[in-house]
């Protein structure tokens, strides 16, 4: 069965998805479950619509600067 095709925002929340889950495996093996999370919690967060271009893109920008954020070596933990 052929995957479906996706959309390019569509891929572009995926990939930023799969990003946060590989930054958050940099950080300190006891601390991961909290960023897990976070992260799960922040992308169920929104209820945005699929045809909401322009929040889906303001979400992704949001999102990429809190993974750059988030991933820096100096924050060891995140709490909920």
């Amino acid at each position: 069965m052929p995957s479906a095709r996706r959309s390019g925002l569509q891929t572009q929340v995926l990939n930023l998805y799969r990003q946060c889950f590989r930054a958050a495996r940099q950080k300190p093996k006891e601390n991961r479950p909290h960023f897990y999370a976070f992260i799960r919690r922040e992308f169920r967060a929104h209820d945005i619509r699929r045809t909401d271009f322009a929040t889906i893109e303001y979400m992704l920008r949001r999102g990429q600067r809190q993974l750059e954020t988030y991933s820096s070596p100096s924050i060891q933990d995140i709490h909920l």
